[in-house]
């Protein structure tokens, strides 16, 4: 017997918290009947399970993307503003996606989607300290005092960030290039930072997670991950990624 929502996840509807939403939201189907209850276990061997009049099947195809997401595009499935998102960009021939985290719609770089839900949330739960790497521009040149701050945790109105790693690339004329490692995920939480030290961002790029890196892949351009380059992403040991369903080749 398994969770609902845990089951939901495998099959690459969503995360597994979101998962739970969709069923308190009444959109799933077990044996023909609506199931709103968190934690209903279920059979995937005998029970018949339904989202959106579609029936579920875990084995599902495992598809992990890299994009390498453009400035304003926004890293949702749909905008109701009308704003082009990631989605917008993969071609319709695979199953349905989900962005991982977010990039907020002015920053650009690395966004992977998956129709794995509980891969999803194990990259960006805080408990596995999944580091995320940054190439930001800032206008001025912050000191090695200001610099200092973000090991230490910079205060935000929702609360101190988490310590963090901020090294000097170089320098420009009005500018300096930084690159930037944290391991949580506070909204547009690197542009806040430098905000609040004095030092707004002009432009922000996300490189790398984990160890998977952006590498060459131009802007626009999207791969798909092999199982190897997916456990890149989970270098401690704690985060020993053992995938329950096949890549796609």
């Amino acid at each position: 017997m398994e969770r609902l929502q845990k089951f939901l996840a495998d099959a690459g509807i969503a995360s597994r918290r979101k998962s739970e939403e969709l069923i308190q939201q009444g959109k799933v189907k077990v044996n023909g009947e609506i199931i709103k209850e968190l934690g209903f276990k279920i059979d995937p061997e005998n029970d018949k399970i339904e989202y959106e009049g579609r029936i579920l099947n875990k084995e599902e195809e495992r598809i992990v993307l890299m994009l390498n997401k453009p400035r304003d595009v926004i890293s949702s499935v749909k905008d109701p503003q009308g704003r082009k998102t990631v989605i917008d960009m993969i071609p319709g021939k695979f199953p349905r996606l989900y962005p991982v985290g977010r990039l907020d719609y002015e920053s650009e770089g690395m966004m992977l989607l998956t129709n794995d839900g509980e891969l999803a949330n194990k990259i960006t739960h805080p408990k596995n300290e999944v580091k995320k790497v940054y190439s930001v521009w800032v206008f001025g040149y912050p000191s090695k005092e200001t610099m200092s701050k973000f090991s230490k945790g910079v205060e935000l109105e929702d609360g101190t960030t988490a310590p963090a790693e901020i090294k000097l690339i170089k320098k420009g004329k009005t500018t300096s290039q930084m690159e930037v490692t944290i391991k949580e995920g506070k909204k547009r939480q690197i542009r806040r930072m430098f905000e609040v030290l004095g030092h707004p961002v002009s432009r922000l790029v996300r490189t790398q997670i984990g160890e998977l890196k952006l590498g060459t892949l131009e802007e626009g351009k999207f791969k798909k991950l092999k199982e190897a380059e997916v456990k890149r992403i989970f270098v401690k040991k704690e985060q020993t990624y053992k995938p329950r369903r096949k890549f796609g080749k």
